[in-house]
C-alpha cells in the first residue's frame, strides 16, 4: 500500500525569511538591525489605512491581531507595498495570562516578519511588546524574552493604547519599560497612545520619547497626552 506523501505540514512560521538572519537568546529570536541613522516618523499610520499614509509616516500595527492576520500568514505577498517604507514590526499580542509559548512564538514572528521586511528595504523600527513578567524579567526562564531580537542604543516603538486601562495594566506596564529602558539604553521611544504620568515620568529626563495620538485619537484632532 503506497504511503501520501503530502501529509506536510506548514508550521506556519516561514523559515524561509530568516534563513540568513542572526538569532538571539535561548529562544533563537531572529535579529532585526539597528539602523544606521535614526529616522523620527512625522506620523504613525494604522497597517489597515496604510494606503493613507505619507511617505515620513510609518505603518504600524496596533491594531487587533486578525486585522493583520495576511501579513503574518503571508508576509512576503506585501513585499511591494512596504519595500521603501518605514514599518514598525508586527504587534503580535503577548496577553498577560497566555501561556509562555505563545509568547515566545509571537515575539519570534514579530523579529522574523520585521527582519524579512528590512532585507527587502523597508525602514524597520522594532515594536517592543511584553506580557507578565516571565517576558520582561529573568525570574524563571534564562531571557528578558521581550527584549530578544533587537540591538541596543536603537529605535524602538512601543504602544499604550488599549494596555493601560486598569491600575494593574499600568504598574506591569511600567515594570516592562522600565526593564526594557534598563535592556536596550535606547536613542529614541516612539509611543503610540497616550503617556500617563504615572507611567512615564520617572523616565522622561533620561530617554527620548516621542509621543503619537491612536489613530481614533488623530481623526478627531484630540490629545492623547496624560
Amino acid at each position: 500500500m503506497s504511503r501520501n506523501k503530502n501529509a506536510v505540514i506548514d508550521d506556519g512560521m516561514c523559515p524561509e525569511l530568516v534563513k540568513d538572519a542572526d538569532f538571539d537568546g535561548y529562544a533563537g529570536i531572529p535579529i532585526i538591525k539597528k539602523p544606521e541613522k535614526i529616522i523620527i516618523p512625522t506620523g504613525i499610520v494604522p497597517f489597515s489605512y496604510r494606503n493613507r499614509a505619507e511617505k515620513t509616516e510609518a505603518i504600524g500595527f496596533h491594531e487587533m491581531d486578525e486585522i493583520f492576520a495576511d501579513v503574518l500568514r503571508n508576509p512576503t505577498a506585501y513585499d511591494g507595498g512596504f519595500a521603501g517604507k518605514i514599518i514598525i514590526s508586527p504587534d503580535c499580542s503577548l496577553y498577560r495570562d497566555a501561556p509562555y509559548a505563545v509568547a515566545v512564538a509571537n515575539t519570534y514572528r514579530n523579529r522574523a516578519i520585521g527582519y524579512h521586511y528590512q532585507t527587502i528595504g523597508a525602514y524597520v523600527i522594532p515594536q517592543i511588546r511584553w506580557g507578565n513578567s516571565l517576558t520582561y524579567r529573568k525570574d524563571v526562564f534564562p531571557d528578558k524574552l521581550a527584549f530578544l531580537g533587537v540591538e541596543k542604543h536603537g529605535i524602538y516603538a512601543i504602544g499604550t493604547y488599549g494596555c493601560i486601562q486598569s491600575k494593574e495594566d499600568k504598574r506591569v506596564f511600567k515594570e516592562g519599560l522600565e526593564e526594557m529602558l534598563f535592556e536596550l539604553e535606547p536613542e529614541v521611544v516612539l509611543v503610540y497612545g497616550s503617556m500617563p504620568h504615572s507611567v512615564f515620568d520617572d523616565y522622561r529626563s533620561t530617554t527620548r520619547f516621542v509621543q503619537y495620538p491612536d489613530w481614533t485619537t488623530r481623526c478627531h484632532g484630540g490629545s492623547s497626552n496624560g
